[in-house]
C-alpha cells in the first residue's frame, strides 16, 4: 500500500495526458466527422470522390502510424508540430474518419419520405438537416459513437510514440525501474474505471435521448 501511496502522484500526472487526448479527440472529431459525412454524401463528385479517399486513408492505415507521419513527416514539407499537437491532429483526423461513416450509415436509414416531406413544406435544407434529420441520426448512432468513445479510451496509450507521459507509459517505466508489475495493474484499474464511468454517462445521455423512438 506504501508503494501505490508513493507512485500514485507519478501515475495521475500521466492520467492528464490520457484525459486530455481524450477530450480533444471527442469535442473535435464528432463535429467534423457530421461534416466529412455530408460532403462523402455530396452530389459534387470531386468532394464526394476526396472525402472517399481521406475515409479511406484514415481506416486503412494503422493509427500509430498516422502519428508518426505527422510529427515526423510534415515537418519534410515544411509543416512542424510540437508533440501535443502533433498527437491531437492525428486522433481528431482518424476518428473523424469512422464517425463519419457511422453517421453516413445512420443517415441512409433515414426514411427518404422525411425528406420528401422538408420539400413539400418547403424548409430551408439547414432546418431539415438540423431539426429533422440529425437528431434522429444522432439516437441511430449513439451506441455505435459509444464503442467508439470507449475505444478511444485505450487508443490514447499509442501517444508514447511521441514521448508523451501517458498514464501506460508513467506505468511501463514504474514497472522497469522498481521491477514490479503493480504499476500495470494500477493503469489498468485506472482506465477500467474511466471506462465504467464514460460507458454510465453514455447509457445515461441514451435514455434522454430516448424521445426520438
Amino acid at each position: 500500500m506504501d508503494y501505490i501511496i508513493d507512485v500514485l502522484p507519478f501515475m495521475l500526472r500521466g492520467f492528464k495526458t490520457t484525459l486530455w487526448v481524450f477530450a480533444v479527440t471527442a469535442i473535435f472529431s464528432i463535429p467534423l466527422g457530421v461534416l466529412v459525412c455530408l460532403l462523402r454524401m455530396s452530389k459534387i463528385k470531386l468532394v464526394s470522390y476526396f472525402m472517399q479517399l481521406y475515409i479511406l486513408i484514415m481506416r486503412g492505415t494503422p493509427l500509430l502510424l498516422q502519428i508518426i507521419f505527422i510529427f515526423f513527416g510534415l515537418p519534410l514539407v515544411g509543416v512542424v508540430l510540437n508533440r501535443e499537437v502533433a498527437a491531437a491532429v492525428a486522433f481528431i483526423l482518424n476518428y473523424a474518419a469512422y464517425f463519419a461513416e457511422i453517421f453516413r450509415g445512420g443517415i441512409n436509414s433515414i426514411d427518404q419520405g422525411q425528406f420528401e416531406a422538408a420539400k413539400v413544406l418547403k424548409l430551408p435544407k439547414t432546418s431539415t438537416w438540423v431539426g429533422i434529420i440529425l437528431p434522429q441520426v444522432f439516437k441511430i448512432v449513439f451506441p455505435s459513437l459509444g464503442n467508439e468513445l470507449i475505444t478511444l479510451v485505450k487508443d490514447t496509450s499509442l501517444v508514447y510514440v511521441l514521448g508523451l507521459g501517458d498514464i501506460l507509459r508513467a506505468a511501463k517505466t514504474l514497472s522497469n525501474k522498481d521491477a514490479s508489475i503493480i504499476p500495470l495493474f494500477i493503469a489498468g484499474a485506472a482506465y477500467l474505471v474511466f471506462i465504467g464511468i464514460l460507458s454510465y454517462v453514455l447509457k445515461k445521455v441514451e435514455n434522454k435521448m430516448a424521445y426520438y423512438r
